[in-house]
């Protein structure tokens, strides 16, 4: 490995505005920019990439911003940012994702400093339809979608209100416990709601065109539809939930695509998601099991015009939980794993830089060897950090872009409890040895 050879195609970011300029560079026409993160819970991959967000929407003209978020907590942020919710803040417009795990992810200092951007970015442009939106890709949201189906229909057509919520009265025996639902669907302990979903997204699909309310309301119904199978394939494996829960987000990019180019006449999307969402996956051994990811179906379908970016981290801190549903904690990164990606990239420089891999790229020509990578979600096990956080990849086919941080700090939520003021332990805690 030449790590003078790296060291000579490296950008460092330093903080000055001319940072991302050969990034941008590279980007050049694409239509589909995914930014990825290595954790959900670091505060410089949020900030870095709302500068680079900010640069290709006042720059480059892109018009949408597509977050690994639910639908209708995202909404509320995108009619906010576009002058068209009562809303009186940024901190009001995030109050919907309050209510699921992990509340952080987009209740943080970070995403609030950019949804105020956005709306101040917006209210200079007097053509509304060529301000720029906030939207969600993910679909967790199966009954909170359901919600907004039928609240949109009841306000302009109440029968195909009441159709609607027919429809939908099929899970009415679950509560809000999707989980339940797909175990008794897939098990046969309970009747499917598939057909119905499919009638209802069908019926919306068919006025999706006439506005951004109703292509929301579309939105939310193929989150329902989709959402139903995903609860379903749980308990058929992981590699089958985890495609149906990809192939939503890429076809929700798609649709949105489709949207803004018909009624604004262009449509530039940046994505932000994990980066084990938007690095290819045919380039990962999560790839070669059968894993399909966002990133993969932007390149399949959109060819030079995505650009996939990501990022990584050696040490320092990160907001993450032990478990699911488990309160936020401020815990320590541990030090990269010898001869991974983090560990290389370590070596080069302990200041941050990025490398892109297009082209003849130098950079490229020395990472194409397969090394383990470091994936940090909501959840953060250090003490089985080999096989919770690290799988195998080749970094410079999985990513046109990598922006590496020596050291990171936990992003700060909305929501700070002192717990995680506290912090972890440190490693020689309680002894002091």
């Amino acid at each position: 490995m030449n790590l003078d050879a790296l060291r000579g195609a490296m950008h460092p970011v330093t903080g000055d505005p001319g940072d991302y300029d050969a990034l941008l560079e590279q980007i050049g026409d694409a239509r589909i920019v995914c930014i990825g993160e290595a954790s959900h819970g670091t505060h410089e991959f949020y900030s870095e990439r709302a500068k680079i967000t900010k640069r290709l929407i006042d720059e480059k003209g892109f018009n949408a911003v597509a977050v690994e978020a639910d639908w209708p907590d995202a909404f509320r942020v995108n009619r906010f940012v576009r002058g068209q919710s009562d809303d009186v803040g940024a901190i009001e417009a995030l109050d919907g994702f309050k209510a699921r795990f992990p509340t952080w992810m987009w209740r943080n200092a970070d995403v609030l400093d950019f949804v105020g951007w956005l709306r101040a970015f917006n209210d200079a442009i007097e053509d509304e339809s060529q301000r720029a939106g906030f939207y969600g890709i993910d679909l967790y949201s199966l009954f909170s979608s359901m919600e907004a189906v039928i609240r949109h229909l009841e306000e302009i057509d109440p029968q195909a209100a009441k159709r609607a919520r027919e429809r939908y009265s099929c899970f009415d025996h679950y509560g809000e416990e999707a989980q339940s639902y797909g175990y008794a669907a897939a098990f046969g302990a309970g009747e499917s709601c598939q057909e119905e979903v499919v009638k209802q997204l069908t019926e919306l699909t068919r006025r999706a065109a006439e506005s951004e309310e109703f292509f929301s309301a579309e939105q939310n119904a193929r989150l329902v539809a989709n959402a139903e199978e995903y609860y379903r394939s749980m308990f058929a494996g992981r590699v089958s939930s985890w495609n149906l829960r990809d192939r939503h987000m890429g076809e929700t990019i798609e649709a949105l695509v489709e949207f803004l180019t018909q009624h604004t006449g262009r449509a530039k999307v940046v994505v932000w998601a994990h980066n084990s969402h938007l690095g290819d996956a045919r380039f990962t051994e999560m790839g070669q099991q059968g894993e399909l990811n966002v990133g993969q179906l932007m390149r399949e379908r959109y060819n030079e015009e995505a650009f996939l970016i990501g990022f990584s981290t050696y040490t320092g801190t990160v907001t993450a939980a032990d478990d699911w549903d488990s309160p936020a904690d401020r815990k320590r990164v541990r030090p990269a794993l010898r001869g991974s990606y983090e560990d290389l990239l370590h070596l080069v420089s302990t200041s941050p830089y990025y490398l892109t891999f297009r082209g003849e790229s130098v950079a490229a020509q020395e990472l194409r060897e397969a090394r383990l990578q470091r994936a940090i979600g909501v959840i953060y096990r250090p003490d089985t950090e080999r096989q919770s956080h690290y799988f195998h990849a080749q970094l410079p086919y999985q990513f046109d872009a990598m922006i590496h941080f020596e050291e990171t700090r936990a992003v700060e939520p909305l929501e700070r409890t002192a717990r995680w003021h506290e912090g972890e332990p440190p490693e020689t805690y309680p002894t002091g040895i």
